[in-house]
């Protein structure tokens, strides 16, 4: 069941001595936010931000990590052209902690391109802190962002290779190269 949500919206409005137009156009810009509003509280009930249950410490090997990741980027929303895969980069012993890092590469693979020149990757580190019982989930991040806190964008992705494949194209015609 989706719990109540509260959404607060607050304007001051001074209506002594204001002109009916002047009131009306208020009115209409508080019941505009007010469906805003209500609009962005429906499409966030209709497409809630999905997660996945992460495995605990005591279940934790890299491989596991790295399957988790796969799991939760197909939770994500994008169009099926796109192929990615995630692997796994490196463990680091940080005092308290290890990081096991990862790499989510993505590519636009064509008919005429079946291997892209150019991906974007995404990061992952899950933080396995040495103190915690075996018990304890996982902490993941990626970017700078938590799963379940942000809807991934498809954009992102697109606008990475979009920018890397501009920068190649500029330094062909700079060299002179076809």
């Amino acid at each position: 069941m989706n719990e109540p949500k509260n959404v607060k919206i607050q304007k001051t409005v001074k209506l002594d001595g204001q002109d009916d137009s002047k009131v009306t156009a208020i009115a209409l810009a508080i019941v505009k936010d007010v469906i805003d509003a209500a609009v962005k509280f429906v499409e966030d009930a209709d497409n809630p931000i999905k997660n996945i249950k992460w495995i605990t410490h005591g279940e934790f090997t890299a491989e596991r990590g790295r399957k988790q990741i796969e799991q939760f980027v197909l939770t994500w929303e994008y169009q099926r052209r796109w192929a990615h895969y995630t692997e796994f980069i490196e463990r680091k012993d940080v005092i308290h902690s290890f990081h096991y890092i990862y790499c989510v590469r993505w590519s636009v693979p064509t008919a005429p391109r079946p291997i892209a020149k150019v991906t974007a990757a995404a990061y992952f580190t899950i933080k396995i802190n040495k103190n915690k019982p075996p018990d304890a989930p996982i902490d993941v991040s990626y970017l700078v962002h938590r799963p379940g806190m942000i809807r991934f964008r498809e954009k992102w992705p697109r606008d990475i290779i979009d920018a890397k494949n501009i920068l190649i194209e500029s330094i062909k015609l700079s060299l002179n190269i076809v």
